[in-house]
């Protein structure tokens, strides 16, 4: 264990969020996502699994040692609903509330298109599927930076 530090957070996952660089990608998903198939062409390769937690305590988890990106007006996106892009879940509307919080302020989720999200999520430097089971708990978000002292 660590001080200051998530303990949902694994090894694994610090280890690429330590090696992301400005406007990296990293993309939370539900269990129904193909996080094994879109992950082979990611950075890292391979998902790095957050089972047994839900989309939004993962996303809370990530966000409390990763920033968003301010220099980009979307840092933070999600898988539209087929056929309904404007309606956002309850899954959906508890990940926008952990981005606020994580952020301080309001940052929307912008929504992506689901075959659209599926290729983005292809050039994520890392995939990190959770154990999310309603449907459309996935999410695309762009790395910071941490601003000097």
């Amino acid at each position: 264990m660590l001080w200051g530090i998530d303990p949902l957070l694994t090894a694994d996952l610090l280890y690429a969020l330590r090696r992301m660089g400005h406007g990296d990608e990293i993309v939370i998903v539900d269990t129904n996502f193909p996080a094994d198939s879109t992950a082979m062409s990611t950075v890292i390769g391979e998902p790095i699994p957050l089972a047994g937690v839900n989309a939004a305590r993962a996303v809370e988890a990530i966000l409390s040692v990763m920033p968003l990106d301010t220099f980009v007006p979307d840092p933070a996106c999600r898988m539209e609903i087929v056929g309904d892009a404007d309606t956002m879940p309850p899954v959906q509307r508890e990940v926008q509330q952990a981005v606020d919080r994580a952020a301080s302020k309001h940052v929307p989720l912008l929504g992506v298109e689901r075959f659209a999200f599926y290729e983005r999520a292809k050039n994520a430097f890392a995939i990190v599927p959770t154990g999310e089971r309603r449907f459309y708990g996935c999410f695309i978000f762009k790395k910071g930076v941490v601003p000097p002292e």
